[in-house]
């Protein structure tokens, strides 16, 4: 009994231990990633998504801005909900490199020891995020989709498609910190600026020179390639596996055409071929929020609904009335899309002559 007992004693220290260590951890950050000039779109949701967590937590939101000449871009990150940011503005860090980026975001993690960092799930954002979870050994999940936070146990719950995407698994990090996660673009929605807002500026510098650097950029070349442009669109019309086959699915397309939209497809209809893999919105394609999104003949599987359940209006058509798509709809149409579909582009060319009359 007084071996069970010590057992006990020793689970509870421990605990306690960890707690205390734990709770030298505060605040939420950000990681505010570049496009040229300007901030990326990602970093500016993730600091819509970080301002609502902070104020959950009653903690600061910060953003972490590393460059050469970007100090600019620090002012910006407060208009769009950042309370201060930590800055890095060297030459060295001119270029992405996952060394010096990761040298300089360990340097200020571990000397302000943030509650919680998010980074967004791009090629950058997660190269930067596993080096610096490795090198700090805290847990980091991937490929995030929804976020929340626990206020009692102050858990950040990272959320995001798992088995396939069907089902959402909830990751929980309760032993080390900072806790980590990657998110998806446009899933999140960014705050309308406000450039009056005050915040702190801080600048840090770390200690590394070139020579110490593994790595080398020679020269950038900028891949042109054919792209499909779905994150920008403001409608978009997709098809699924319910279009039947390739001659099916060009419904999708003579719809798009007389409203002037995008195309975008379901995981079956990419993997059919009807389609390329550049018009695949879901988990394994893109994340898209436009302001209308018509879905034909896609049954509404969580692999597709996570890229485009944060649409401004969604609009379903299929014959399957307990189909999973119409729970996330604004608008459902129970029938034959070869059916409906038709009437639907009829109507829309007749009242665009009429306005063309009328003009």
């Amino acid at each position: 009994m007084e071996a069970i007992e010590e057992r006990r004693r020793q689970r509870e220290l421990e605990k306690q231990r960890l707690l205390e260590a734990l709770s030298q951890y505060r605040g939420v950050w950000v990681f505010i990633e570049q496009r040229g000039e300007s901030i990326h779109p990602v970093s500016l949701e993730l600091l819509g998504a970080g301002r609502k967590l902070a104020d959950k937590l009653g903690i600061e939101l910060s953003g972490v801005l590393i460059g050469d000449q970007v100090r600019p871009l620090a002012e910006t990150a407060i208009a769009y909900g950042a309370d201060q940011v930590y800055l890095i503005d060297q030459p060295i860090f001119r270029e992405y490199r996952s060394e010096t980026f990761m040298k300089a975001f360990v340097h200020v993690a571990e000397k302000y020891k943030p509650e919680i960092c998010l980074f967004g799930s791009t090629i950058n954002g997660k190269d930067l995020a596993s080096a610096v979870a490795t090198d700090l050994k805290a847990g980091l999940t991937a490929d995030t989709t929804v976020l929340d936070v626990n206020v009692e146990e102050r858990l950040l719950e990272a959320s995001r498609p798992a088995f396939g995407g069907n089902i959402m698994a909830t990751i929980l990090c309760k032993t080390a910190r900072p806790q980590m996660a990657t998110v998806r673009p446009r899933v999140m929605r960014a705050l309308d600026p406000d450039y009056s807002r005050t915040g702190k500026i801080i600048e840090e510098r770390v200690e590394i020179e070139e020579n110490q650097i593994k790595t080398k950029i020679i020269e950038i070349v900028k891949e042109v390639q054919e792209k499909a442009n779905l994150e920008e669109a403001d409608i978009i019309v997709a098809g699924g596996k319910g279009l039947g086959d390739a001659k099916g699915f060009q419904l999708v397309h003579q719809l798009a055409e007389v409203l002037g939209a995008s195309v975008g497809a379901s995981r079956d209809a990419v993997e059919a071929g009807w389609i390329s893999h550049a018009h695949q919105v879901g988990q394994t394609g893109v994340t898209v929020t436009p302001k209308i999104y018509i879905a034909i003949g896609i049954s509404g599987a969580v692999q597709h609904t996570v890229g485009m359940q944060n649409s401004g209006t969604i609009i379903a058509i299929n014959k399957d009335p307990n189909a999973p798509i119409f729970n996330f709809a604004t608008l459902g149409i129970v029938g034959d899309a070869f059916e409906v579909v038709p009437k639907l582009i009829e109507e829309i060319k007749a009242n665009l002559y009429k306005e063309v009359q009328h003009v």
